[in-house]
Order: C-alpha cells, then sequence, then structure tokens
C-alpha cells in the first residue's frame, strides 16, 4: 500500500480532520500528519493528539514537511488543507519542498510528480538545468564543458533538445572538427543542424550524445525522450564524468549526482520565488545568474534574484554572469553580418565588443536567429554590405545565415557565447570544477 503523509491545518474542525484521514486510509497507509497552520477550529494549547495519527510541526510548513519525510519516507503527500491557510501559491512552495525530496504531492483536484530518473549511469554525472528557455544553457554547458576539460577531467556532454536526433548520436568533437560545410550537409540530410550536441561538438571540441524530448512538465518531466538511451551510450564511453545538459526548463530523465541551475535575469525573480523555482533551487549545487546586466536586468533584478536564492537555499554559491561573443576563427578586417538570439536591446554592446575585441567592423546585426523570416529580412537588408557572416549556432543558424552564405559565396564562422563573471574576484572556472568534484565524489560514493 502507498505510504503517505497528510497535510492538516485548523481551519477544518478536528473530527472532519480525522473522518478525512480514516476515509484517506482506505486507499493508503496513513503514517503522519503535517499541521501547516491555522488556529480557527483548532484548540492549539491542548495539543494535536486528536488527530488518530502522528503530527509533525515546525517552524515552518517546509521544514515541518521536510521533517516529515525525512522521518516517515512516504511516496506522496496528501493535501487536505484549504484556504486561508495555503494559497496557491503557498502549494507550490510545498509541493517544491515534496518534489526535491522525490515525493509526490497531492490534492483534491491536481498531483505533481517528481521528474523520474529513468537511468541511473554507472559514470558519476552532472546535470546542467534552467528555469527556462533562452537563458543561455548551452552557452553555459560549452563553458563548463572547456573549463572542465582544462582542469584534467576527462568528460562527455548529453544534450537533449527539442531538434535532436531520432536515434542518440555520438560525436567525438575532441577528434573531429565539424565545419560550416559538414554541418550544411546535415542540414540538407534533414537533420537539425543547430541541434545543442552539435554546439557543444564544435564551440567546446568534447565528445557528444545528441539527444531529442518533446513536452515538458512544470516541474521538468519530458513526456518523450530518448536520453535513456543517450545515456546508456555516455556509460559506455569510459568517461569520468557526463553531463546531463537540460532543454529549456525540461531536466534530463537520468540521475544527476550534482546539479548547476542557470536562472535568466531577465526573467525576473518569480522564476525563482514563485512555482517550481523553488524546487530546481533545492536541486542545484551551483547557481549561475546569467545576462545580468544592463539593459536586460538592472542591478537591483539582480539583488532580488540573489536575496530569493539565499532565502530559498541558504550558503548556494550564486554567480552573476554576462555573456560576450567569441567567434572560433579569425574575423579580423572583415565587414560582418551578427545574426543571435539575444534581445535588441543589447545588440548595440554586443556589436561595440566584437569591433573592440575581435578588429573588425559589424555592418549588420539580427536579433532574430530563432524566427526566420525576419532574419531572411535582417540580411536582405544588409545584403552588400558585409563580406562575412558570423553567427551563433542555434536556431536558424544553418538552414538559413549559412546556407545563404553558400548560395552568395560569403564565408559564415560560428560564434560562442562566453559567460563573464561580473562580481570583482570570483572564479567561474573553480566553482564549475568544485560543482563537478561533487558529482564525480557523489558518483563514486553510490557505486561502492
Amino acid at each position: 500500500m502507498t505510504r503517505v503523509v497528510a497535510l492538516i491545518d485548523g481551519e477544518h474542525y478536528p473530527p472532519v480532520v480525522r473522518f478525512a484521514l480514516a476515509s484517506l486510509s482506505h486507499e493508503y497507509q496513513v503514517d503522519a500528519a503535517v499541521f501547516i497552520g491555522g488556529t480557527e477550529k483548532v484548540d492549539l494549547e491542548r495539543g494535536l493528539d486528536t488527530y488518530g495519527v502522528p503530527v509533525v510541526t515546525a517552524g515552518t510548513p517546509e521544514q515541518a514537511i521536510r521533517d516529515a519525510i525525512e522521518r516517515y519516507e512516504p511516496n506522496a503527500l496528501v493535501d487536505l488543507s484549504d484556504e486561508p491557510v495555503v494559497s496557491s501559491a503557498d502549494r507550490f512552495r510545498l509541493a517544491s519542498v515534496a518534489l526535491s525530496l522525490g515525493v509526490d504531492y497531492r490534492g483534491a483536484d491536481f498531483s505533481f510528480t517528481p521528474p523520474r530518473a529513468r537511468l541511473t549511469t554507472a559514470t558519476p554525472a552532472l546535470g546542467l538545468i534552467g528555469t527556462g528557455k533562452r537563458v543561455g544553457k548551452t552557452a553555459i554547458s560549452g563553458y563548463v564543458a572547456r573549463a572542465l576539460t582544462e582542469a584534467g577531467r576527462d568528460i562527455c556532454v548529453l544534450a537533449m533538445g527539442r531538434g535532436g536526433p531520432a536515434e542518440p548520436e555520438l560525436i567525438h568533437g575532441e577528434k573531429v572538427k565539424l565545419t560550416t560545410a559538414d554541418l550544411l550537409e546535415l542540414a540538407r540530410q534533414g537533420k537539425h543542424a543547430s541541434s545543442d550536441n552539435y554546439e557543444d561538438a564544435v564551440m567546446s571540441r568534447v565528445t557528444t550524445v545528441g539527444c531529442r524530448r518533446c513536452g515538458g512538465g512544470m516541474a521538468g518531466e519530458t513526456f518523450f525522450s530518448n536520453v535513456p538511451e543517450g545515456a546508456r551510450l555516455a556509460d559506455s564511453l569510459g568517461k569520468e564524468l557526463v553531463i546531463l545538459e537540460g532543454s529549456g526548463a525540461a531536466i534530463p530523465p537520468a540521475h544527476a549526482d550534482a546539479n548547476i541551475l542557470v536562472i535568466g535575469a531577465g526573467r525576473g525573480v518569480s522564476y525563482v520565488r514563485d512555482y517550481f523555482g523553488p524546487y530546481r533551487l533545492g536541486l542545484a549545487d551551483l547557481v549561475i545568474i546569467a545576462t545580468a546586466e544592463e539593459p536586460v536586468a538592472s542591478p537591483a533584478d539582480v539583488a532580488e534574484i540573489r536575496r530569493a536564492v539565499d532565502e530559498l537555499a541558504p550558503g548556494m554559491p550564486c554567480i552573476a554572469t554576462t555573456f560576450r561573443p567569441c567567434p572560433v576563427e579569425p574575423v579580423e578586417g572583415r565587414r560582418v553580418f551578427f545574426a543571435t538570439t539575444a534581445p535588441a536591446e543589447v545588440l548595440p554592446k554586443l556589436a561595440q565588443h566584437l569591433e573592440e575585441a575581435y578588429r573588425c567592423t559589424v555592418v549588420g546585426t539580427s536579433p532574430h536567429l530563432s524566427n526566420r523570416a525576419r532574419l531572411r529580412e535582417d540580411m536582405a537588408a544588409a545584403h552588400g554590405e558585409y563580406d562575412l557572416l558570423l553567427t551563433e549556432l542555434k536556431a536558424a543558424a544553418i538552414d538559413v545565415v549559412a546556407q545563404v552564405g553558400d548560395e552568395t559565396g560569403i564565408p559564415t564562422v560560428m560564434c560562442d557565447n562566453v559567460p563573464i563573471p561580473l562580481d570583482a574576484g570570483v572564479d567561474l572556472s573553480s566553482a564549475v570544477v568544485e560543482a563537478a568534484g561533487k558529482a564525480i565524489e557523489r558518483g563514486m560514493a553510490r557505486r561502492t
């Protein structure tokens, strides 16, 4: 029988709660209840022994839930409380605690289930997850892969994407250098040649395994994916560490021994505080706030996100960063058209960086790399002014940008996005190596 702990409150008359618990016991093994607040219909001075099951209390409902889960190890929490003790927002916070501890959270007309690790690899695994799409997760993944390789770690990256291959695809990026011509040929074969696994292989020159997924739940579960098959392939490579790269807000359905969480600063603090932001934060061992500069996010916005992280996960390492474009080939002296998924308002800053750091002249830009029609319009408007195309390896980079370059005889150069810490004296590379070290230590411990 499924073991559960019930959530109860003092706004329900105790005999009614006892009746509900007895009814619940026909279907579940009710081990205990967590009292989460309310005083209208219960005499707290007389104690809580009237409910017929052990009752757990603590300074906050969240802590009481943690204590109850640790003590009774239930399969699920069943919420018998209601307004005004808990609002919908409160329930998401309570559910986040339960899900982060691997426990279902159920109510009268809802049920939340934590994403299941459908496969656990023998190889230690480091998850890289995000609060949503376009938060810079793949760019961070590339940086993580390079930092760990430079630190002497033997790694591979398993990338899960909406455009991934039908069968897990292995690319030995450390041996094979994929060119623009190679990616164009892949696109002509019907493959999504801008998928995350290609970006990881091109930008980081590491072994990658490409996978696909479709659909994403509120807590990060995927409807369909071939990640378990890809994880088995990655596990067979004899690597020291597998990086499990998420897709949007979806979490790879494979066990991660440690996690890095990427938060998009421009999305605001609600992606941390609300819904299942606290759940994702509860999985993390390191938080990276991405694009944490104006005009995307003000210092006040970033400070609010930091406070939320510190309140929900005290002591969590949290590093604010921004991105700067880095061409993978020389562009000095060229007249460049730059295509990106970055917001339009940051384009002047990115173009200035390219001109100052790489001695090129940016004659045209487009923030519409993920909108093919508008991207073509931007390229047509600048036609004749540029002699080199520079693009991030995302969205329409190959089937539009590189294709136009191929048709017009204009070379296309890929561009990486490098995260830059915004706090003086902060070493992002060391923080990444430390998080990977935790994953390896925990992975080796579970193997023994």
